[in-house]
């Protein structure tokens, strides 16, 4: 089937002998939801009498309809417009229910109109979550009625250093030049609605307690130093900036979290939780008080208290917390997903610990890593993932058992945005990379790299065609 440019393949594909010849098979084949399929399941019958597409729910039969207009569209032409399409028998369904890619749009703004075309993208390969990346110490990106100021100065910062951060580095050279943006609630309804009409989750990503100076630079009395006024971050790395443990800066946070909640109905929401320092808590009176009163033994320890407490808001409105693998080592609520990006191992840590998990380790999956010679490709943040290294990627880790498999209930790439200035950068450093993650993700059979690199070349005239740029094949 190496002709045949299916991304990500189906894990049951028979061709038959002869061909069905039409003039517009996608129009004429029957589309059904049936009772005897699973909801993640769908078949495909192409027969000389027709083709038909059933599955077990509205979004597995998008599934079907994906996979079968790749099928038309590898056919070979014939006269007068007509395609030959195979005879076929499709079988198919997806290894994991949660298949994702995060998009950072806190470190640089991406406009609406761009994350349409990644949710079209993310169609095309039939992956099912977007994880909205909106806050960080950069820049705020969501529209928060009870904070106006979140986003008049949240979402923008003067400048923004040139070059490439060196570990420790001080001392900076910007740019000059301000950027940003945000998302108004009317657009995050609007990206919201498009996705589910492709049967993608949005899942927002409202990252806390670190990675909050931009908050924290609109309202000062949130951090650790309310008597200092700072600016949003303008270069990269992690900020010693954190929010304060006091019961007003949880009452922010639940306030702007009940907004979220009102614009985005996943059952999922992602709180962050990663690269916290507490040495501002260390430091803090106040903090070392709350410390005592709770009988904690550091002051680390306070992230996981204030987690949970701002985390009382999604359980009211029966919505599952998500966070990065840190949230492990802080006693966080034992029904959270936890999201492995340290590596592979921390996700074995993870599901050792009961915890539902998501594999986005860095090693593999990180799409901000060079993907060539450094010497000529783009700037970027370090490390090497080529092509080949992401259709390798296994999403489930050695060391577990047939249990704790179980847990892993599904991968995700990440696109992290220090380095990419807007939609090109972006476009080039996700695909084709985005294509082979799809076929581990979907669980496609693992066949030689260049059967898959022969699916992958006429394949690209698809993403050429969602006007998305891309890193063409060596």
């Amino acid at each position: 089937m190496s002709d045949i440019a299916i991304v990500p393949a189906p894990r049951e594909l028979t061709l038959h002998e002869g061909r069905w010849i039409t003039a517009d098979p996608v129009g004429e084949a029957v589309r059904d939801v049936v009772e005897n399929l699973d909801a993640t399941e769908y078949r495909i019958e192409i027969t000389t009498e027709g083709a038909r597409l059933t599955a077990g729910s509205e979004d597995a039969l998008r599934h079907a309809e994906t996979t079968y207009a790749q099928l038309v569209e590898s056919a070979e032409d014939v006269e007068d417009g007509k395609v030959a399409v195979p005879l076929a028998h499709v079988a198919d369904a997806p290894r994991f229910g949660w298949r994702g890619m995060m998009l950072d749009v806190a470190r640089h703004f991406m406009p609406k109109d761009f994350v349409l075309k990644i949710i079209d993208v993310l169609a095309l390969h039939r992956l099912n979550v977007l994880h909205f990346h909106l806050t960080d110490d950069q820049g705020w990106r969501v529209e928060i009625e009870a904070y106006p100021r979140l986003t008049e100065v949240g979402a923008w910062r003067a400048e923004t250093m040139v070059g490439k951060m060196s570990h420790g580095q001080t001392e900076f050279e910007y740019d000059g030049t301000r950027h940003g943006g945000f998302y108004t609630k009317d657009e995050l309804r609007e990206i919201v609605a498009y996705a589910a009409e492709r049967g993608i989750t949005v899942v927002p990503e409202i990252d806390l307690p670190g990675h909050m100076q931009a908050a924290i630079a609109a309202y000062p009395e949130l951090g650790n130093h309310p008597d200092q006024q700072l600016t949003v971050r303008q270069y990269w790395g992690i900020s010693d900036d954190v929010l304060n443990v006091n019961d007003a800066t949880v009452e922010f946070v639940k306030t702007v979290l009940r907004e979220v909640l009102e614009i985005f109905p996943s059952q999922y929401v992602h709180l962050g939780g990663d690269e916290c320092p507490s040495v501002q808590w260390a430091e803090s009176e106040e903090a070392r008080k709350r410390q005592a009163e709770l009988g904690l033994d550091e002051p680390g320890q306070l992230q996981g208290w204030f987690t949970a407490q701002v985390a009382e808001v999604l359980a009211e409105e029966g919505r599952r917390l998500v966070g990065w693998d840190e949230m492990v080592e802080t006693d966080c609520p034992k029904d959270a997903v936890i999201m492995a990006w340290r590596s592979a191992q921390r996700g074995v840590v993870a599901a050792k610990a009961g915890h539902e998990v998501v594999m986005a380790p860095c090693e593999s999956v990180y799409f901000d890593y060079y993907q060539g010679d450094p010497e000529t490709e783009p700037l970027a943040i370090g490390g090497n993932i080529p092509l080949e290294k992401v259709y390798d990627f296994d999403p489930i880790p050695a060391g577990l058992t047939d249990e704790e498999k179980a847990l892993i209930v599904g991968t995700q790439c990440q696109i992290w945005t220090e380095y990419m200035e807007g939609p090109e950068q972006v476009g080039y450093m996700l695909l084709p990379r985005l294509s082979a993650f799809a076929e581990r993700a979907w669980g496609s059979p693992k066949v030689s790299y260049d059967e898959f690199l022969a699916r992958l070349r006429p394949h690209l005239s698809r993403i050429e065609k969602l006007g998305i740029n891309y890193r063409p094949l060596d």
